[in-house]
C-alpha cells in the first residue's frame, strides 16, 4: 500500500526540481547592421575585438549577429532603423548623414588639423561624454551610444603633379563635406559636389576632375591613385569624421545590469587598443600605396599649419555658428566654443 505513495512522492520531487530555476542565463542574440562591408580596418575591429569582448564579457550571455554592407540597412538610414528598433538593435550610425537629427555634431569636420591615432579616440570620447548637447542629439534619437569609432586623415589625390597644396589652385576638387569645399574654395580650388562610387574614378579619367579631398583609406579602397597618383598626406590633416555605434534605447533598457556593464567593460578594453590599430593600418596603407608606384608625400608641419591658415576655418565656422542660431540651434555658438577648447587640449 506503500508503493502508489511513494511513486507519488517521487514525481512530486522530480517536477520541482524540473520546475526550479537555473543559473544559466539564456543567450540574448543581438542584431547589428553596418553599412561597410567586412574587411576593413574599422570593420574587422568590431567584429573581432569589440564584439568578441561583449560576448566574453557577458560570458557567453549576449552575441551579435552582425550584417553587413547595407544588409539591413544603408548608411542614411541607418539612425531611423535602429531608432525603431525593430529590423536592427544595434548598428552604426554617421552623424554626418544624418544633419537634420544631429545639427552640433556636425561640428567635428569644421577643423582642419587634429589629433590622430589614441589622441583621436580619446578626443571624441571625451566629447561626448563631457559636452551635454552632444548627448542630448543621441538620447532624442532613442538611442543608446556604446562604442565611438573614428576616421582616418585626410589625403589629397591628384591626376597631376602635386609638390604642395597651393598647386590645387585653379583645379576641380571634389569633397563630400560641406565644410571641406569652403576649405577648397578658400584655398584657391574649385570645389566639386559628387556623389561617392565610381564616378569619381570616371571623372579623375576623364580629367573633369583633377583631384580628390578624402580620408586616405576610402581613396585607397576605391582605388584612386590608379588615375590621382600624386598624393599629399599628414596624419594632422584632420578628417573628423565619426561612427557611433548605438543600440536601440528600449533594447538597452531591456537589458540585465549585468549585460549592460559588460557591454560598457567591453568598449573599455576596445579603446586600449583602437588608436594603435590606427596608427599601424595607416602606416601599412601609405608603405602600399608607395610600393604601387604612388607619388606620396607627407606634409611638414610648416605645410599643414600653412593649410590651416590657407582654410579660413575660423571664419567659416563664424558663418555657419550664425546661421544655425538663425533657425532656433540656440547652441551652436556654445557648442563651437567647447570643442575648439577640447580640440586644444587634445593637440597640446
Amino acid at each position: 500500500m506503500q508503493r502508489p505513495f511513494l511513486a507519488r512522492k517521487i514525481l512530486a520531487l522530480f517536477l520541482t526540481t524540473l520546475l526550479m530555476p537555473t543559473t544559466v542565463s539564456a543567450v540574448q542574440i543581438l542584431k547589428y547592421s553596418d553599412h561597410e562591408p567586412l574587411g576593413g580596418m574599422r570593420t574587422s575591429f568590431i567584429k573581432d575585438v569589440f564584439f568578441a569582448e561583449i560576448e566574453k564579457e557577458s560570458q557567453g550571455r549576449l552575441k551579435v549577429d552582425a550584417h553587413w554592407n547595407s544588409e539591413l540597412a544603408r548608411s542614411y538610414d541607418a539612425l531611423g532603423v535602429v531608432k525603431e528598433g525593430t529590423v536592427a538593435d544595434m548598428a552604426i550610425v554617421v552623424p554626418e548623414y544624418t544633419p537634420k537629427e544631429f545639427p552640433l555634431q556636425q561640428i567635428f569636420k569644421s577643423f582642419p588639423v587634429g589629433p590622430t591615432g589614441a589622441r583621436q579616440v580619446e578626443f571624441f570620447r571625451k566629447a561626448y561624454a563631457t559636452i551635454p548637447a552632444f548627448q542630448a542629439e543621441v538620447a532624442r534619437q532613442n538611442v543608446v551610444n556604446l562604442f565611438l569609432a573614428t576616421g582616418y586623415p585626410v589625403a589629397f589625390f591628384s591626376t597631376k603633379p602635386l609638390n604642395k597644396l597651393d598647386d590645387i589652385t585653379g583645379q576641380k576638387w571634389r569633397s563630400a563635406s560641406f565644410w571641406h569645399q569652403d576649405f577648397l574654395k578658400n584655398s584657391g580650388a574649385i570645389p566639386v559636389s559628387m556623389p561617392w562610387g565610381e564616378g569619381i574614378y570616371d571623372a579623375l579619367k576623364a580629367g573633369s576632375l583633377d583631384g580628390l579631398m578624402v580620408n586616405v583609406d576610402s581613396g585607397y579602397e576605391l582605388n584612386v591613385h590608379k588615375t590621382a597618383p600624386n598624393v599629399l598626406i599628414s596624419k594632422d590633416l584632420w578628417l573628423g569624421h565619426v561612427y557611433l555605434l548605438v543600440m536601440n534605447k528600449d533594447t538597452w533598457n531591456k537589458l540585465a545590469d549585468e549585460d549592460k556593464q559588460a557591454i560598457q567593460r567591453a568598449a573599455s578594453k576596445a579603446y586600449q587598443t583602437l588608436g594603435s590599430v590606427m596608427d599601424s593600418s595607416f602606416d601599412s596603407m601609405v608603405d602600399e600605396l608607395a610600393h604601387n608606384g604612388v607619388k606620396i608625400r607627407q606634409l611638414s608641419s610648416t605645410e599643414v599649419a600653412h593649410w590651416e591658415s590657407a582654410t579660413q576655418y575660423q571664419q567659416v565656422q563664424e558663418k555657419w555658428v550664425k546661421e544655425q542660431e538663425s533657425k532656433g540651434v540656440k547652441e551652436a555658438g556654445r557648442t563651437m566654443d567647447k570643442v575648439t577648447a577640447l580640440l586644444k587640449e587634445s593637440m597640446k
